[in-house]
């Protein structure tokens, strides 16, 4: 075997660099991090130089992940979280304190970790340990106090779930993809490009086939494009440039706002699904899951989503599901 040693490099330099990536800013990587900017600056450096490769532009307030850095950084995110969920695991004993939720890679990786930050502030005195898993786990068996599932609560008959978004899929791809091939602006135009498909093995995920056809059109399985079996790195693709991938709204979002991906053609595809956190029915959770449901739950429905927090609260109290009467928050 290779020694490890060698092939890996700093490690601080690792979660620095993620970090910054994330927040697209040395400065606020510092701040989350403990450290100064010029500390944050000098360590991905570092990792630059031992890697021989650029991963970021450099600008005078932001910084920019280059195309080599945004292909590293879901590599190096997914590994750091699954090892901070390894070394979690084996602690003899946790502390009262840790919440444990049971969710995707993609949920981690692109809607809890750019909200890492307010979740610091927020939800101060909480440690939350993310459990990821290829498959949805059993949350009874495995006494996880909380999980993200997606789907209706006829799927969960033995959990409590409160909903907190519906599912709503859009086309999405980068700019310099669009520049090159141009902007399609029917549905039927992608017929004509490159997409990204998903290959979902053990969870049910909707195809660019459901996606075209919601949209009135057929020949889908005629499409050229490219496949993964990892939502993330179908985003990838998406994110390099290299085709047209399916957007899952609550999870691109913050990709569309900083100007990363674009949503071409106005299609939405609304499956009649929605996410849920869900809980054991006949498990009272403990007062720090409470706190941690209840702030996933207050999280505005997403950065293109302009439904009022009225109706996210109102379609809260509508899906809830109760075993007798209404639980106490």
């Amino acid at each position: 075997m290779a020694n490890l040693r060698y092939l890996l490099p700093s490690f601080r330099g690792l979660v620095a660099f993620e970090a910054a990536g994330r927040l697209g800013s040395f400065t606020r990587a510092g701040e989350e991090l403990g450290m100064t900017q010029s500390a944050v600056s000098y360590s991905i450096k570092a990792l630059e130089e031992e890697i021989g490769q650029s991963l970021f532009q450099r600008g005078h307030r932001e910084v920019r992940l280059t195309v080599a850095g945004d292909r590293l950084h879901a590599d190096v995110s997914r590994g750091l979280y699954q090892l901070a969920d390894g070394i979690t695991a084996v602690r003899t004993k946790p502390s009262d304190y840790v919440v444990t939720v049971s969710v995707s890679t993609a949920f981690a990786t692109l809607w809890i970790a750019p909200r890492l930050q307010l979740m610091r502030t927020d939800l101060a005195g909480i440690e939350l340990r993310l459990h990821t898993a290829d498959r949805d786990l059993d949350i009874v068996a495995e006494d996880i106090p909380l999980g993200i599932r997606a789907g209706r609560p006829k799927d969960w008959p033995g959990y409590a779930c409160d909903r907190f978004e519906v599912e709503e899929i859009i086309a999405v791809a980068a700019p310099s993809y669009l520049q090159i091939h141009g902007t399609p602006e029917q549905p039927r135009d992608l017929l004509e490009h490159h997409l990204a498909h998903l290959d979902e093995p053990y969870r049910y995920a909707a195809t660019w086939k459901d996606w075209l056809r919601s949209a009135g059109v057929n020949g889908a399985n005629k499409v050229r494009g490219s496949r993964a079996n990892e939502y993330v790195a179908v985003l990838q693709m998406a994110l390099d440039g290299d085709a047209v991938a399916l957007g899952w709204r609550h999870l691109v979002g913050e990709f569309i706002r900083n100007g990363r991906l674009k949503q071409v053609t106005s299609h939405t595809f609304r499956t009649g699904n929605s996410y849920y956190v869900v809980w054991p029915k006949h498990k009272e959770l403990d007062a720090n899951s409470r706190i941690v449901r209840d702030w996933i739950l207050q999280q505005n429905p997403g950065p293109l989503d302009s439904k009022p927090r009225q109706e996210t609260d109102e379609a809260r109290k509508l899906n809830v599901v109760q075993d007798g009467s209404r639980r106490k928050s």
